[in-house]
């Protein structure tokens, strides 16, 4: 949904300037055929633009001249899923969009109803990307999202129910700081009033979030920003394999390619020691694999066998 309607979005940026756009380079400039062209063109008058078709060789669309362009006609979920598809593209999460991203951001919020801008706006400037790569999960609900965007913006304290990783439930009141979007999960930051400290929420765990409507005053945070935070608490949780492998490669390489999932230590001008804690096995073999270098497991032994059913799994992929 977050892609054809960030392609539909584009397509209405360059009709309103106004201009006659024969279909041929219209659909260069959309990078889609002329078939996908007419069902974006159809999409745009059902939502009320009113887009003006010539045919025949020359043929080609326009917006009709003086007319009054409606809001987009999108639903709460939607646009939530289009703000924040957008908010990662223009982190540079994919290379050479980044610029297009925040001008079609800007494009967004200028066409939504008043009601959904307020609430997509309230996420966009509430969220903290912590720079690890990877789409949210989806089982972050986009009204949990944006209760929580609101009230972080509105300085309101929140109540709501809390899944522990253990099972067991919680009412929580707590004063919210910020969002934060951590490789694909989302995480709210907040002062947790009961237990006078500060906390880290996993959102997928919130049920029933509302707010109060009794205003703070915002704490100082205890670390340089939210996702620092959030990192933290979770370099600080029990992993089940620590992993350990020394490569090839200059450090500055490694911590290029790696390093914001692991610490690299220089053994000499081209080999590094890369130390690196993980939930799963294959995980680490990703991250390993990205390296584009040669290198030998120190610890786990369990990493060098799973290296060894990989290598026979690509082995038998590639033989004839």
């Amino acid at each position: 949904m977050a892609n054809t309607s960030t392609r539909t979005l584009r397509l209405l940026s360059l009709l309103q300037t106004h201009r006659y756009w024969p279909g041929a380079e219209l659909a260069e400039r959309l990078g889609v055929t002329p078939r996908t062209l007419r069902r974006d063109v159809d999409r745009l008058r059902e939502l009320g633009y009113p887009v003006e078709a010539r045919r025949g060789p020359e043929g080609g669309y326009q917006l009709a001249a003086g007319a009054a362009l409606p809001p987009l006609v999108i639903d709460d979920d939607e646009a939530v899923a289009l703000v924040v598809g957008l908010h990662i593209a223009a982190e540079g999460a994919v290379e050479g969009i980044a610029e297009s991203s925040v001008r079609v951001l800007a494009k967004v919020a200028q066409v939504m109803p008043a009601r959904l801008r307020r609430r997509v706006e309230a996420l966009r400037a509430m969220t903290v990307p912590a720079g690890w790569p990877g789409p949210a999960r989806p089982g972050a609900d986009p009204g949990v999202l944006t209760t929580l965007a609101l009230a972080c913006r509105d300085s309101e304290r929140l109540r709501f129910g809390y899944t522990a990783a253990d099972g067991r439930r919680t009412d929580r009141d707590v004063e919210p700081h910020r969002l934060v979007r951590l490789g694909r999960r989302w995480y709210l930051v907040a002062y947790d009033l009961t237990r006078q400290d500060w906390r880290s929420f996993r959102v997928d765990r919130l049920a029933s979030p509302e707010g109060t409507g009794a205003p703070f005053r915002p704490r100082a945070l205890p670390a340089a920003d939210a996702a620092e935070f959030v990192r933290a608490g979770i370099d600080d949780l029990p992993r089940p394999y620590r992993v350990t492998v020394e490569a090839e490669l200059p450090a500055s390489t490694a911590r290029e390619r790696i390093g914001r999932w692991s610490t690299v230590e220089e053994l000499g001008a081209e080999r590094c020691r890369i130390r690196m804690t993980a939930d799963s096995l294959n995980w680490a073999a990703l991250a390993l694999g990205v390296l584009a270098a040669e290198f030998r497991v120190l610890e786990p032994p369990e990493l060098a066998g799973q290296l060894r059913d990989w290598a026979a799994r690509f082995d038998r992929a590639t033989s004839d």
